[in-house]
C-alpha cells in the first residue's frame, strides 16, 4: 500500500521574496526554443517503453 503524500511546506521569509520576485519578472522563451522542446519530447514519447499522455 503506498504512504500518503505530505502536504507542500508553505514558504516564507527570503525564499518567499525570492519567489515573488520571479514570478514577476517571467521571461518568455522564444519560438524557436519552444520548438525545440517540443520536438524533443516528441522524440522521448515516441522512445518511451511505458505509456504517456
Amino acid at each position: 500500500m503506498a504512504r500518503p503524500i505530505k502536504d507542500t511546506p508553505i514558504i516564507s521569509g527570503k525564499d518567499e521574496e525570492r519567489f515573488l520576485k520571479a514570478m514577476e519578472n517571467i521571461v518568455p522563451i522564444s519560438k524557436e526554443r519552444r520548438e525545440e522542446i517540443k520536438k524533443n519530447y516528441e522524440w522521448f514519447k515516441k522512445a518511451a517503453k511505458f505509456p504517456l499522455a
